[in-house]
């Protein structure tokens, strides 16, 4: 079990918006200790650090980009102080958040510049004790690449999470099948990848789903969803799922062959531990249906509901060809 949402949990603890999570580890670190303790007590056994933003790409938009080292240790330090006090097996995994940029020929940031900010926030990492590096949130395959390259010039192992939040798709228009590939290919590999965030629990099973169909044996897949649908409500975004829905989503996650499970935004630690009740003594069942998706979680994109269900343009289109390739690929696992 991961665990649920930094960003939206400190929100509701006192974070004002434009402000940089990252600086609460040394403005408020009480809070983000009570925080990880929060997530340990629901039954997370992976704890991730308070560096989403740890990069000295997202860091300039604060002027801290000079304090890598300093911000991402002082992180792995608050999440290893309630990690080692667990009375349990807890892993601490250090966060990398993408940088924000974008990636040549689109933008300016060239490969090596990428390696180089990933590999220096994740030295920092591995140097203050984390235990395992956590890519996540990324949307293109050269980032990933990037990030990859970067984390594993440690030596540490590392995780990579991809966010499926553009009609069944990542921003940069990579699909579930396509990621899990690229992953095979990543040398070394991760030791786990999934999905993470996107627009709801119901899409994120899709995607693990997907995923599942392009995996190969011992592969990890990870799936760590939004809490539901965000919606405004005074002044504040807000996410619909209850802890009896996210239990739905995690006991499908385990069918979908999720082996790593947990939440992203809007997941709180009662969230979590309704998930962790329903997981307890769980004993997975088939792989899901795109219906039944449907039925226990809601609704779900016209894009993921075409690699799910196999429906295709007419013959003659262009996007009709791609979408058999894209099928072929593994995408159309349902």
């Amino acid at each position: 079990m991961a665990d649920g949402a930094t960003g939206t949990n400190l929100f509701d603890a006192g974070l004002a918006t434009g402000e940089a999570p990252e600086m609460w580890n040394f403005e408020h670190p009480e809070k983000i200790e009570a925080l990880h303790q929060s997530m340990v007590d629901a039954g997370a056994d992976i704890i991730l650090t308070n560096t989403f933003g740890g990069s000295r790409y997202r860091l300039k938009l604060h002027k801290a980009q000079d304090r890598v080292e300093e911000i991402n240790r002082r992180a792995v330090e608050i999440a290893r102080k309630v990690a080692d006090r667990a009375g349990r097996p807890v892993v601490v995994a250090g966060s990398i958040g993408p940088t924000g940029e974008l990636f040549e020929p689109l933008g300016p940031l060239t490969h090596a510049e990428g390696v180089a900010a990933f590999a220096e926030q994740a030295r920092a990492l591995a140097a203050a004790g984390a235990d395992v590096l956590w890519i996540e949130t990324m949307s293109s395959k050269d980032e990933v690449r990037a990030a990859a390259e970067g984390a594993a010039s440690t030596g540490m192992p590392y995780v990579c999470t991809l966010s499926f939040d553009t009609n069944g798709r990542t921003m940069m228009g990579l699909m579930p099948g396509e990621h899990a590939q690229l992953c095979h290919e990543l040398n070394p590999r991760p030791i786990g990848y999934g999905a993470n965030c996107g627009v709801g629990a119901a899409e994120l099973i899709a995607a693990v789903v997907n995923m599942s169909g392009s995996a190969e044996a011992g592969d990890v897949i990870v799936a760590k969803g939004n809490c539901g649908i965000p919606y405004y409500h005074e002044g504040k975004i807000r996410y619909d799922g209850t802890p009896e829905l996210m239990a739905e989503y995690a006991r499908m996650a385990r069918d979908a062959g999720a082996r790593i499970i947990g939440g992203c935004c809007g997941t709180s630690p009662t969230h979590l531990k309704a998930m962790r009740e329903a997981l307890d003594h769980y004993v997975p069942g088939a792989k899901p249906t795109l219906e039944e998706i449907v039925g226990r979680l809601g609704q779900i994109s016209l894009g993921a509901n075409q690699q799910a269900s196999g429906i295709q343009a007419p013959s003659n289109t262009r996007e009709s060809r791609r979408r058999r390739r894209e099928s072929a690929s593994g995408d159309g696992a349902f």
